[in-house]
């Protein structure tokens, strides 16, 4: 018969016996290669949406995520009426009242503008194109989008509307 005192020794050896054994199976699992967690990891991402839009620093103290995207579209959309309603735009293209501008942010903080024009045939698109590239130049410093702790590439377009003090 066995003593309540060896009993006391017997019960943790046979607990931890039991214990070892069933953790075992945890350390037969195998482990993914690296290639199938990048993989998986790739997947995962939602390559369509940036975690931090482009910022202009006057936005810089709005904390709201959709207020901060719409003071960084508005003020660039100003700067662009601006500059663009100083020039001959109006002049050589008089029926031509709203632009829109498809704009690049770069991941190295500069921006590219490109005229989008549905109506080819009424106008000359290499010319305002030129004009836009003369005119939209010293903007301030913009903070490029983020995603993942990486600075990216957006695009959007921007309706601008031209020669804003006659609406």
């Amino acid at each position: 018969m066995v003593s309540s005192t060896n009993m006391k020794k017997i019960i943790p050896i046979l607990l931890l016996l039991t214990l070892s054994l069933y953790s075992c199976q945890y350390f037969n699992s195998q482990v993914p290669n690296q290639d199938e967690l990048l993989e998986k990891e790739l997947k995962a991402i939602n390559w369509n949406q940036v975690d931090e839009l482009p910022s202009f620093s006057n936005c810089d103290s709005v904390v709201d995520k959709t207020q901060k995207k719409q003071c960084f579209f508005d003020f660039l959309t100003q700067l662009i009426q601006q500059k663009l309603s100083v020039d001959t735009l109006t002049v050589l293209c008089p029926k031509l009242d709203t632009i829109n501008v498809k704009v690049t942010v770069l991941a190295d903080a500069t921006l590219q503008f490109e005229p989008q024009i549905n109506d080819t045939l009424s106008y000359n698109t290499t010319k305002i194109d030129s004009i836009l590239k003369v005119r939209l130049v010293d903007f301030p410093k913009v903070n490029p989008a983020i995603k993942r702790g990486i600075p990216v590439k957006t695009q959007f377009v921007l309706p601008v509307i031209l020669n804003v003090e006659n609406k």
